[in-house]
């Protein structure tokens, strides 16, 4: 699904992190770990597309690819449906309903409500929610267990699970304080490129 050799991102001339290398498969998930501040996001922005290598080689044999970083890209202005029924209608590959995708990750109660009205922990379900509306086979999640309780860490765990009995495969970086661990998970360390 995706393959990355050697590959390192600088800034002002200096490497973030250590050159990296993996061959993630269909159905199973690189867990990217480490140091706070040792470029796990500006990994998974590499890998996305939205920032390119300094050097090093990637390729992604996965026919389409969802993204989920620490900026949520959910329009304040629109309610948690709109915002979902939007990203449906925009990648046209849904079968499912917003009002499908909304029962499932547990926002019914404030489906109707602006986005910039919801806390932190809904918002991070909304932007889940799009997975599902994306039919994706690859996933690229930055820290999804941030700003969610139990049952949101529960639900974020169940989406992966069946994601990867489909499979799909993933990518999430997470420092740590929860991660899965199930046959076919391979954790990458990943190392600070800076000198000390």
């Amino acid at each position: 699904m995706l393959s990355a050799s050697q590959i390192n991102f600088e800034r002002y001339f200096e490497p973030v992190f250590q050159p990296v290398s993996f061959d993630l498969e269909a159905g199973k998930l690189l867990l990217i770990t480490g140091a706070n501040g040792c470029g796990k996001t500006t990994l998974i922005r590499v890998l996305a597309g939205i920032l390119h290598p300094t050097s090093g080689t990637l390729s992604m044999t996965a026919s389409n690819m969802a993204y989920v970083g620490h900026y949520l890209a959910i329009k304040d202005d629109l309610s948690v449906i709109e915002n979902l029924r939007f990203v449906r209608d925009f990648m046209g590959t849904s079968q499912r309903s917003a009002q499908d995708v909304i029962r499932e990750v547990g926002l019914e109660r404030v489906k109707h409500n602006q986005a910039r009205n919801l806390s932190a922990g809904q918002r991070k379900r909304c932007a889940l929610a799009r997975l599902l509306l994306s039919e994706s086979d690859l996933w690229l999640l930055d820290e999804p267990y941030s700003n969610l309780d139990m049952e949101g860490v529960a639900l974020v765990d169940r989406l992966l699970l069946r994601h990867l009995e489909a499979d799909g495969s993933a990518v999430v970086a997470t420092h740590g304080a929860h991660r899965p661990e199930w046959a076919g998970t391979v954790e990458y360390y990943l190392e600070s490129g800076a000198v000390t």
